[in-house]
């Protein structure tokens, strides 16, 4: 068995043993390291040349001793060099080991590392684009709408915005004034819709054009990257270029299309605001909320007026009557109010006795005496706002229904349901007419019908348009990369505008061309 040494991995000559290590080494190599380093290269222990112990074997013949001139002389030249590699090679064995180890923990630190910085850079880019978008809320001290700034004095709500916040409390009831101006409204509304009779509004998109549609533009930094998604939408009807959209980060925002700025940014909701109104005719947005809370905002100056509390659990419906004085809200508590805009107070509010789980939307007729709810059970109802009865019911969808809308003519109203179908019914024969089944799975988050009554707007797993009477499909819009949750049209229908869970906030129009 012959000895190796454990720096060279060779017969040593010389062999010496480590005490500490017990390991063996060519003497003259383990002597020039202990001149360097004084510890035992093994396992790193102090060590001295007085402790190595010669081991004795049968010697070695050696050379002769060598002279400057002579082939030992060079042979003793290159042991030393290789003495010299053999101890640089073995420190650097040493060496490789613990940069391995150092190498290790420096990689878990840049891999944490780079995903903060990732998650920044992610922040910094979404807050360039809402920079880039951004419009100086200039005249933020405006004059509030003297109809809200003589009522009670204002007090301190969420993120330091004033707002006369109303509590829940017992309902005023259904008066004989609120009562006249309900129906005076619905006289007015329903004669002008004579007058209008079968006419086709001048500047109405026509059907070829509708066709010709596309998406013309898209906005994704008007709400949060952390939180994306926008789950309602809404447009001025005074200023078709105004859009109100509510989104998943708890904030609603005011947009202006002309000009792609953020006009306002409303704050304040403790949760996600899944519903959004533009007032009819003045610089007001209603919000409603997961919260339980419903908002009302003076737009120009971004505050908020009142604070309606209604219900107790999350607002699933909200919708503005003809008279811009009231709003109609249903909650998953069976329940539907009716409450003053202006003052803040609960008129009336009635429990759907009939409904175990919850209403799911609720939408005015457009002469605003009826309105419309739909129920978890799959059942539509219509209830006779002065009278405060459920008046008539429509059964036939598969699962909770998603969205309900009234055509402007009065005569159709369109709902549906977890079903994948869009379901058309008559008001005057209290029957359904129609029905659109999707495809298999298709999701429907949104109806809406033009002003004219022409066209209707679906919102889901994609957007499409189908033309009223005809209920013939004119257009599919596949940009969206994530469901669509709300869809509106602008004037005479010149343009449509989606919204998403991909955050994105879209325009279609037909483009002209160049």
């Amino acid at each position: 068995m012959s000895l190796i040494c454990s720096l060279s991995n060779e017969v040593p000559e010389q062999p010496v043993l480590s005490p500490v290590s017990g390991c063996i080494y060519e003497k003259r190599l383990i002597i020039k390291y202990l001149h360097e380093v004084s510890t035992d290269p093994i396992n790193g222990q102090p060590l001295t040349e007085e402790q190595l112990i010669d081991v004795k074997v049968t010697p070695l013949g050696k050379p002769k001793p060598p002279s400057a001139t002579s082939i030992p002389a060079i042979l003793k030249m290159l042991q030393d060099e290789w003495d010299g590699t053999m101890l640089h090679s073995f420190t650097l064995r040493q060496q490789l080991q613990t940069a391995r180890q150092e190498l290790s923990h420096v990689m878990y630190q840049h891999d944490a590392a780079c995903r903060v910085i990732a998650r920044l850079n992610k922040e910094v880019t979404a807050a360039r684009e809402a920079l880039a978008t951004l419009k100086p809320q200039a005249g933020i001290n405006q004059s509030i709408p003297t109809q809200f700034a003589n009522d009670q004095p204002m007090q301190t709500s969420y993120h330091g915005t004033t707002a006369d916040i109303s509590q829940t409390s017992a309902a005023e009831g259904m008066t004989d004034e609120i009562i006249q101006k309900l129906q005076d409204k619905a006289s007015v509304l329903t004669q002008l819709r004579k007058q209008r009779g079968k006419r086709v509004p001048e500047g109405l998109t026509t059907v070829d054009e509708m066709r010709n549609f596309r998406c013309s533009a898209t906005h994704t930094a008007l709400h949060s990257a952390g939180t994306p998604g926008i789950l309602a939408l809404d447009i001025s009807p005074k200023n078709p270029s105004i859009i109100l959209t509510g989104g998943n980060d708890r904030q609603a925002v005011v947009f202006n299309r002309d000009s792609e700025q953020v006009v306002a940014t409303l704050k304040g909701h403790q949760k996600k605001v899944t519903h959004v109104i533009h007032h009819f005719d003045e610089e007001i947005a209603i919000t409603g909320s997961a919260d339980s809370s419903i908002r009302v905002w003076h737009i120009p100056s971004a505050q908020c007026l009142k604070v309606l509390k209604a219900h107790d659990t999350p607002i699933t419906g909200l919708s503005l009557h003809p008279t811009g004085d009231y709003v109609l809200s249903s909650a998953s508590d069976t329940l539907w109010a009716l409450s003053d805009l202006r003052t803040g107070k609960l008129i009336t509010k009635v429990q759907d006795t009939t409904s175990q789980k919850g209403l799911t939307c609720a939408q005015f007729h457009p002469d605003g005496i009826i309105f419309g709810v739909g129920t978890q059970e799959s059942v539509i109802k219509i209830w006779d706002l002065k009278e405060c009865n459920n008046v008539a019911d429509f059964p036939g969808h598969a699962g909770g229904i998603n969205t309900i809308a009234f055509s402007e003519n009065g005569y159709y109203l369109a709902t549906a349901a977890e079903d994948a179908s869009i379901k058309l019914w008559d008001l005057r024969k209290l029957k359904n007419f129609k029905t659109i089944t999707l495809e298999d799975r298709y999701e429907i988050r949104d109806l809406v019908f033009d002003q004219s009554g022409m066209y209707l707007g679906v919102a889901g797993t994609d957007v499409r348009v189908y033309q009223a009477k005809q209920w013939d499909l004119l257009k599919v819009f596949n940009d969206h990369t994530a469901l669509a949750t709300g869809i509106r049209f602008g004037s005479n229908a010149n343009y449509l505008a989606s919204s998403s869970m991909d955050r994105s906030l879209k325009f279609y129009e037909q483009l002209t061309q160049e």
